[in-house]
């Protein structure tokens, strides 16, 4: 399996007094899930936007294929005048449209609605679609069924492991049981 996300000796901190990271290093393979878990203010979030590139590292090396984020909130992923299908189209191709709404279990009528007109747990399958449609080599996943019910939580989950076949994903949760249930690799944080 091909390294999809390869991170060496990373540090950072948002003072040199209160480092988040020193010599952090972790490899995610295509097929893979590892779970960064840790209280808030860990800097769980902190090591998406570096991996995003939208911080930079003090010292060492991130290299990343391809990506693609799912966020917490799905209604702030998504614009509140615009139809679904118009946001992804926008950032996606669509020509897998039909085999990747099976895999989330999500009907496509609803991409023709505006994001406010869909339940917590449908908008966070579409955010879901939109990032595998996409195609990412890794999916970044940022406590994406925190706001939804155990039973829609494992509906959402069992999508995404469908989909690892063609990607890494690294998910961010508080939630332990979630991560012991489904990442091949547990990392924890602590601050």
């Amino acid at each position: 399996m091909s390294v999809v996300l390869s991170i060496e000796n990373l540090s950072f901190g948002y003072s040199k007094e209160k480092m988040l990271f020193e010599d952090f290093s972790l490899t995610l393979k295509k097929g893979e899930l590892k779970a960064i878990v840790g209280e808030s203010g860990a800097g769980k979030s902190t090591l998406f936007e570096l991996i995003l590139h939208n911080l930079k590292p003090h010292q060492g090396k991130i290299s990343v294929k391809r990506c693609s984020q799912v966020f917490q909130d799905p209604y702030s992923s998504f614009h509140p005048s615009y139809t679904l299908l118009n946001q992804i189209q926008d950032v996606a191709n669509i020509e897998e449209l039909d085999t990747y709404l099976a895999l989330i279990n999500l009907d496509a009528s609803l991409l023709r609605k505006l994001p406010h007109e869909l339940s917590g747990g449908q908008l966070q399958r579409a955010s879901i679609l939109r990032a595998m449609l996409m195609k990412p080599d890794v999916l970044l996943l940022d406590e994406p069924t925190s706001a939804l019910d155990n039973v829609i939580q494992l509906e959402v989950m069992q999508s995404i492991l469908k989909g690892l076949e063609s990607m890494g994903v690294l998910l961010i949760t508080h939630d332990n049981d979630l991560a012991s249930w489904c990442a091949d690799e547990i990392i924890t944080i602590i601050r």
